[in-house]
């Protein structure tokens, strides 16, 4: 039975600490091959109880939040549990339960709501990193929410989502400016 204190000590290990932002295909599958049938269960709700406490949410936002984002980096499953982790990620602001982590914890506990297509959920994401000190991660949730805010949507996801890009989207995404996930 893995508990979320398993889950913090995978993901802030020095191997996986490393490879948070470059991953690889072998890192992916082996992702996949420990934390699918957990996954799996946190989608399903049969991990809710770990929203009890600090570590509980932020092991529970890395399971739903960075885990498929690696397990299914070439399909919209990658996105299918986004909402429930933002759910889990204001919870646990509501509670204070934030202001127990380290602000690397802080980081991916709020990592959610950046990644969250709805406005509201980018600009809290903003508050969060500024009111934590997180200046590298403050960088990012700007151009996050800039994405959004222009666009309503990250047109990256169009693809995995089937959905269609507008003219506009596919000038931003043959630009400099845009990118690919």
């Amino acid at each position: 039975m893995i508990v979320p204190e398993d889950i913090l000590k995978f993901w802030f290990s020095e191997p996986m600490s490393k490879h948070w932002f470059s991953s690889t295909a072998e890192i992916d599958q082996n992702i996949r091959d420990q934390y699918a049938g957990l996954w799996k269960h946190a989608a399903d709700g049969y991990l809710d109880e770990w929203r009890s406490t600090p570590e509980g949410c932020l092991a529970l936002c890395i399971v739903l939040d960075q885990l498929p984002l690696n397990m299914y980096r070439d399909d919209g499953r990658r996105y299918s549990t986004e909402q429930k982790a933002v759910e889990v990620a204001l919870h646990a602001v509501t509670q204070g339960f934030d202001q127990q982590l380290t602000n690397k914890q802080k980081a991916f506990l709020y990592m959610p709501l950046m990644h969250s297509e709805l406005l509201e959920h980018q600009d809290t994401s903003v508050a969060l990193f500024d009111a934590a000190g997180l200046e590298e991660n403050l960088r990012f949730a700007k151009h996050h929410r800039d994405i959004v805010r222009r666009f309503g949507r990250f047109p990256h996801r169009n693809g995995h989502l089937g959905r269609e890009s507008t003219p506009e989207e596919l000038d931003w995404l043959a630009s400099d400016e845009g990118y690919r996930a």
